[in-house]
């Protein structure tokens, strides 16, 4: 049986990253997937032992009608470092009314344990290029047993948010485990230069009862103190604030601000309450900090209360590193820098 070597209801077949990349699934890696399947039975939802035979049936009779249809079920692909199959997954249980589908993938068994993280973070890249560029999926997700809490880190740090638990929806090795969703909506997330109109919802999210809390002044904010605040930073050409959206919705807003006697821009962020919780504010702030940057040759700092340790992770996944101690109004803090 010879397999097709394209899709054809896809233009593009094959994404690439650096010397990782995923292919329409190969028929010449048919026993390499056969034995790390068998090898990983513990975490899929398999009952026995691939045979060679068993194999082959599959590829000729499943595999091979997927390449023909228009709106298969799912897709598949090899995941290929330098041309050799290391791996294979795709979309399965596509469900194209909804515009979702469940995310498969396995590693070679021997990656699990040191290569984890990167080899899931490569693959999840590229198949986003498939499911969010070209297939304009709005959703995807993971349906993983509660077996290896390690996979969870590698999916929430790519944006990955946890959307429900199937609480003992699995029997394995005599116990009932979870079954954990997690989820990543298909989004465009830009960032503006601040303009008029964006004097009222920056005043709401300067009140926001989280933002006081994070904020070296708790105090709530009156309007016509904001107001006057807003018409002078946007008027100062030492401020530079960048107002963040999603699918062209104002969901945050990144500011910077000359610090005179330093001469250096401090770095403050805010999220819109109704995008917390959803792995954003990394992405924010890495999107303001490229764009400030572009344009103006300059440093870059953050003050951040010692205690808030959520905000320190933030900055630090989008590559500010720690600098010394403050004490900022009262309140121990640390300095950062980009």
């Amino acid at each position: 049986m010879i397999i097709p070597k394209a899709y054809k209801f896809l233009k593009q077949n094959s994404f690439i990253k650096n010397e990782f990349s995923i292919v329409p699934i190969r028929y010449e890696d048919r026993f390499k997937i056969m034995e790390w399947r068998n090898e990983q039975m513990y975490h899929l939802r398999q009952s026995s032992l691939l045979t060679k035979e068993g194999q082959e049936n599959y590829f000729n009779n499943v595999v091979a009608n997927l390449f023909e249809q228009e709106k298969p079920d799912q897709i598949l692909f090899s995941y290929l470092q330098d041309g050799i199959c290391i791996g294979y997954g795709g979309l399965v249980h596509i469900n194209w009314i909804d515009r979702n589908a469940e995310i498969s993938f396995i590693m070679k068994t021997e990656l699990e344990e040191k290569e984890f993280k990167k080899h899931w973070g490569n693959y999840l890249d590229l198949l986003e290029e498939l499911a969010f560029k070209e297939l304009n999926l709005h959703k995807l997700f993971t349906y993983a047993f509660d077996l290896r809490p390690y996979l969870y880190e590698a999916i929430e740090a790519k944006g990955y948010t946890q959307e429900a638990v199937l609480k003992d929806h699995c029997f394995f090795e005599g116990l009932y485990k979870d079954v954990i969703i997690h989820s990543k909506i298909n989004q465009s997330i830009s960032v503006r230069k601040i303009n008029d109109g964006d004097k009222q919802i920056t005043f709401e999210w300067a009140n926001d009862p989280i933002t006081r809390k994070n904020s070296f002044n708790s105090e709530p904010i009156i309007y016509e103190q904001h107001s006057k605040w807003f018409d002078t930073k946007i008027n100062d050409i030492t401020a530079h604030h960048y107002v963040c959206e999603i699918n062209n919705k104002p969901a945050g807003l990144v500011r910077f601000d000359l610090d005179e006697n330093e001469n250096v821009f401090i770095v403050g962020l805010t999220i819109a309450e109704s995008f917390r919780g959803k792995k954003l504010a990394t992405t924010f702030l890495k999107k303001a900090c490229a764009a400030f940057t572009d344009s103006y040759n300059e440093h870059i700092i953050a003050y951040i209360k010692e205690d808030n340790i959520a905000s320190k992770k933030v900055f630090e996944n989008a590559g500010f590193r720690v600098m010394s101690k403050a004490n900022i109004q009262g309140t121990n803090s640390v300095k950062y820098a980009f």
